[in-house]
């Protein structure tokens, strides 16, 4: 069950000459694929690219009539190798996953892909999760396309010059036999806008068909020696073929007047945030046209000298516009200019900063500082000197609390983590490694549990170093999505194999949940295009590990604890696995809410567990919230001048888990938690029956009050 559908925005997808296509880039993006005869297509959710899979996902008859193959792909590696088919068949294909991380984990693929070339066009579309919008380590993918020779391509952030980065990335990967990685940003992704469309094409040679004719190359294999003649191919005839379609398709774009002193040179995808830091100086339009000369590198490796000369020339200094470190294209064009024995100035990462996301006011504050050095007469006269009354922005750094992410209300990982601090509790401290996912906000606060994380898939293996036999053994946690992805071989079957006396916790809520909800092997759904229902436990079995628990619901915190509490303890050697199972909250919201409204409008019988907290019992300490971090679980300062600390309160954000009460329960906290439930539509009988018991409260209430001494106020 994926985070979001798209099977209405798909119908768009069919769309042809003359029509127009309105909506968001992900979905343009597949358009163009069809556009462009794309004979297979695969990949690995992963932010910004998820919905991406998910709309490909949700296309499936349509690729299907087209005689697209379709493969949502195990990891990031299945997809790069799927691109195997392009290396001697004339196939167009595709394949999609986040970058860095997915190219570092497909690199192996791409690598061998690289070396031996391509006959059919090969599209590798990146998701560049860089920036304040980021969930991973801040790298760049330039780094491998320069390693590799990939041509890079960075369109700019509008649906038209995306769909043509899809069509010029064929096609330059056919012209110079080389793979192409197209990159699209965050904003690139989920920016919406229109383009004209055109007819959907089938491929000229399906995978259908060329499986009726199989064709192999001797040369194409890297080994020695065809590898070393890969190598030099890559220089004498793709690169050249490259620059030459880059060149004659005018794949770049130059904006702006042809004679200035000065000019900007920037990635494409910065084009937006450049236009707009030039339109609040006065120096562009609505329109984005631009009174300084701008040279858009849409494709930013491999880059042209002779290009670049070109629009240097009678220029005196040059600002450079490069997100994200080291300065690849900055250092590169420093080259070309040093080679040709050109004196004009170029500026970059000495005015704009090393690191960071190039954001609205980096790129103002940047390029004001530029021109106000380089060409003052170009700027209005209330910018040409520093706005010294301008307000200095205060530093709310220090007052304002940073706000991490966290795990959503009634998550059920949630309790896996108090189970945990509960069990240290017994055993002490614990030398504990996450993974990838949900499950890596436990090393956040109330929990505070685990240090490190090395990848997707890696929990387990991340402690391998720790298997030395200690006073405690090490523990490691691990998602059912990062468990398929990779953790199986590389953690699992490092365990059995090494025959590792470790403990790792495999945090099982039914679906890949940190990329979008996707189904897995282990998803408890039946999928109609995908094979689910295969039990972890059974393939932790199949790779040698026998000593396997199965917890299927982890909200009962005292047997999750002393699940834990065994597996540290027992005296028997071998990995010792945990599978914690509960499934996703915010996928089962998604689920049982449209349902359960459904339900209450047609005026059937609805009942909703509700939580609070008994006011006269809440002792007021928090470790309830301490155990638990639950959203929904606040303070609320009580109308008693006896009581000044404030008690634990519920929201109505409450999905009604019980977690909280569970906690309080296994760690033998006051018993201040009750349950409501909450009943919609309900029977003539429980009308009835609740009228009664309201009597009888009422009637024991007032006993009560009359019962209590009052003292009168003086006269």
């Amino acid at each position: 069950m994926a985070e979001r559908s798209f099977k209405a925005e798909v119908e768009h997808l069919r769309l042809g000459a003359g029509d127009t296509f309105t909506g968001e880039g992900i979905l343009a993006i597949t358009k163009a694929l069809l556009e462009n005869g794309v004979g297979y297509v695969g990949g690995y959710q992963g932010a910004p690219i998820s919905h991406l899979m998910d709309v490909l996902a949700d296309a499936e008859d349509l690729l299907a009539e087209l005689g697209v193959r379709f493969e949502a792909n195990a990891n990031e590696a299945a997809a790069a190798a799927m691109l195997a088919a392009s290396v001697h068949y004339p196939i167009r294909g595709a394949v999609t996953f986040k970058g860095s991380v997915g190219v570092n984990v497909a690199s192996d693929a791409l690598a061998n892909l690289a070396s031996s070339g391509v006959n059919g066009g090969a599209l590798i579309i990146v998701g560049e999760d860089y920036g304040e919008g980021s969930s991973i380590m801040q790298e760049r993918s330039h780094a491998f396309a320069m390693k590799s020779q990939f041509w890079l391509l960075d369109p700019r952030p509008n649906l038209t010059s995306i769909t043509k980065a899809v069509a010029d990335g064929f096609a330059l990967s056919e012209a110079s036999n080389s793979p192409v990685m197209l990159m699209v940003r965050i904003r690139s992704c989920h920016v919406t806008g229109s383009f004209a469309t055109k007819d959907n094409r089938r491929p000229p040679l399906s995978v259908r068909e060329a499986l009726s004719a199989p064709q192999s190359d001797f040369a194409r294999v890297v080994l020695p020696p065809m590898s070393y003649i890969h190598e030099q191919d890559k220089i004498k005839n793709r690169w050249p073929a490259a620059e030459r379609f880059i060149v004659e398709h005018g794949l770049n774009e130059v904006f702006g007047p042809k004679s200035a002193p000065v000019g900007l040179v920037l990635q494409g995808g910065m084009y937006n945030g450049v236009i707009r830091a030039l339109q609040r100086l006065g120096l562009a339009d609505i329109y984005g046209a631009s009174q300084v000369p701008l040279y858009v590198l849409n494709v930013t490796y491999p880059l042209v000298s002779s290009e670049f000369l070109e629009f240097c020339a009678g220029k005196d200094q040059i600002l450079v516009i490069e997100e994200g470190q080291p300065e690849f294209i900055e250092q590169q064009l420093t080259t070309y200019l040093y080679r040709a024995g050109w004196h004009v100035k170029l500026h970059g990462k000495n005015i704009l900063p090393m690191a960071g996301e190039y954001t609205g006011q980096v790129m103002l504050d940047a390029i004001t500082d530029f021109l106000r050095k380089s060409s003052p007469d170009l700027l209005p006269s209330l910018v040409r000197a520093p706005n010294q009354d301008r307000p200095k922005v205060p530093d709310l750094s220090k007052t304002v609390p940073i706000r991490p992410p966290g795990f959503c209300t009634g998550c059920p990982e949630r309790p896996i983590f108090a189970a945990m601090k509960l069990a240290q509790k017994q055993t002490g401290k614990l030398q504990i490694t996450a993974d990838i996912g949900c499950h890596l906000f436990g090393s956040l606060p109330p929990f505070e549990i685990g240090g490190a994380t090395m990848g997707y898939g890696l929990g387990p293996a991340a402690n391998a170093a720790f298997d030395g036999g200690g006073e405690r053994r090490a523990i490691s946690i691990i998602g059912d999505g990062g468990f398929w992805h990779n953790g199986l071989s590389s953690s699992f079957g490092n365990m059995a194999f090494n025959k590792s006396d470790s403990v790792a916790v495999i945090v099982d809520n039914y679906y890949s949940a940190a990329t979008g909800g996707q189904d897995i092997l282990s998803s408890r759904a039946t999928n109609a295009t995908k094979k689910t229902q295969h039990p972890i436990s059974k393939a932790l079995k199949g790779v040698g590990i026998d000593w396997v628990r199965q917890v299927n619901r982890t909200y009962d915190v005292g047997h999750m604890r002393d699940v834990l509490v065994e597996a540290l303890t027992t005296k028997e050697a071998g990995p010792k696995v945990i599978i914690a199972s509960s499934e996703c909250m915010l996928n089962k919201q998604r689920r049982e809410k449209p349902l359960a409204a459904a339900a209450i409008k047609e005026g059937r019988r609805v009942q909703a567990p509700r939580f609070g907290v008994d006011e006269d019992i809440c002792t007021g300490d928090h470790a309830c919230i301490r155990l638990s971090g639950c959203p929904s679980l606040g303070l609320k300062t009580l109308d008693d001048p006896l009581r000044d600390d404030p008690v634990a309160s519920i929201d109505q954000s409450c999905v009604g888990c019980g977690n909280c009460g569970e906690v309080a329960d296994a760690a033998v906290l006051c018993p201040s938690f009750y349950r409501a439930d909450v009943v919609h539509n309900p029977s003539a009988f429980e009308r009835r029956w609740a009228g009664v018991r309201a009597r009888v409260i009422g009637w024991l209430q007032a006993r009560r009050a009359a019962r209590r001494l009052v003292f009168a106020g003086a006269a």
